[in-house]
């Protein structure tokens, strides 16, 4: 846990209040947990920021008031509709003695040799649901897809994680498949020439 986050007391605030804080650079937050309930809070814009562009999935170690330093992840994120700026999020306190569900995206690598000879890429899935220790979590996982022919597939199934990782998304799900072209015949019209006597 490399990333070290501070969050503020928060006390009950009106919705112009909110808005103030928001100009000023603060974001209303709120981290729950077992061992430390729920606490409403405010963080740093520009500190989260930073921390989601290098891993969203990040365990942090955030200073709580009255609570201490506890490690926590971010579990949800409130964007405004319109400017797509951060308008709330959810921390979620952990036991780093005690297995969490998360989920890690998945990067293909390489290109295929399907696509080389006329295929289609088609991605049906990013993501995977994944439960581990939170020291074992992991972010991404690259997966190398050069070797896929038209015809072949990717499964969640042929995925290899490290020991103490375990996948909860169905092995059958597909990830990747490289498909047939379209097989669109182009039918010639024949044309008629007519002889105007």
């Amino acid at each position: 846990m490399s990333n070290s986050i501070q969050l503020k007391e928060r006390v009950h605030l009106t919705k112009a209040q909110i808005g103030s804080l928001r100009k000023e650079g603060q974001i209303p937050a709120i981290v729950y947990g077992k061992e430390i309930g729920s606490i409403s809070v405010v963080v740093e814009e520009k500190a989260i920021l930073a921390t989601i562009k290098h891993n969203q999935r990040a365990i942090l170690n955030a200073e709580i008031p009255g609570q201490g330093t506890k490690p926590v992840l971010i579990k949800n994120i409130q964007r405004d509709t319109m400017t797509k700026k951060i308008v709330h999020i959810d921390f979620y306190q952990l036991n780093m003695n005690v297995t969490m569900d998360s989920k890690v995206t998945i990067h293909f690598t390489g290109d295929p040799v399907g696509v080389k000879e006329g295929g289609i890429l088609q991605v049906e899935l990013y993501e995977v649901d994944v439960r581990c220790m939170p020291d074992k979590l992991i972010s991404s996982f690259e997966a190398d897809i050069s070797g896929l022919g038209i015809g072949d597939h990717l499964l969640v199934s042929d995925l290899t994680f490290l020991e103490g990782i375990e996948v909860l998304t169905d092995p059958a799900t597909m990830l990747v498949q490289i498909s047939q072209p379209n097989a669109e015949e182009e039918e010639v019209a024949e044309t008629e020439t007519v002889v105007v006597a």
